[in-house]
């Protein structure tokens, strides 16, 4: 434990959803008063940097609720439970691209909301690409399409991209070309 880890005292779970949970606990901090922390609990997360033969990546344009407009993404999905991360970046390449990939590398892991989330996403690169059939889930609308890779990163590098997942997927896939 390092000098600065809090103590849970109490908590209770406040919504739980088909997405994620939100818990509210109280702490006891390193100084011995106390606070409330909220978070949010999430099952886990992949995202795929999936490279074509000629060099192009697969990219999704979906549209975001929250922050209601179109992003520019990779493709991603949460994790099922007992399902292992590649397993999963295999069953969501296929679900929302329509691409089979031969070979697979992790990339590394992520915690993208660190104040607010215990979420981890996953990173994976994968090449060797066949083109299947995409099977879209229920209520979900995508765009599929292929920049030039050094197009996507310029795009990340210069704030036409914004997803942070989608950025560190573009940079550390980029250390590995």
């Amino acid at each position: 434990m390092s000098k600065f880890t809090e103590e849970r005292i109490s908590g209770e779970v406040v919504y739980v959803g088909n997405f994620f949970e939100l818990h509210r606990d109280v702490v006891r901090l390193p100084d011995g008063s106390q606070a409330a922390r909220e978070y949010v609990r999430h099952p886990g997360a992949v995202a795929i940097v999936a490279l074509t033969a000629e060099g192009r990546v697969i990219l999704e344009r979906q549209h975001r609720y929250a922050l209601g407009r179109d992003f520019v993404e990779i493709p991603a999905g949460k994790l099922e439970p007992g399902e292992a991360h590649l397993e999963t970046a295999k069953r969501e390449l296929l679900e929302e691209t329509g691409y089979a990939a031969a070979e697979w590398t992790r990339l590394g892991l992520i915690h993208n909301a660190i104040g607010y989330s215990d979420e981890g996403i996953e990173l994976w690169l994968a090449s060797g690409l066949e083109k299947r059939e995409a099977k879209l889930d229920d209520g979900e609308f995508l765009e599929v399409f292929a920049l030039p890779f050094d197009e996507a990163l310029a795009m990340a590098a210069d704030g036409r991209i914004s997803d942070v997942k989608t950025i560190i997927g573009l940079f550390w896939a980029n250390r590995r070309r």
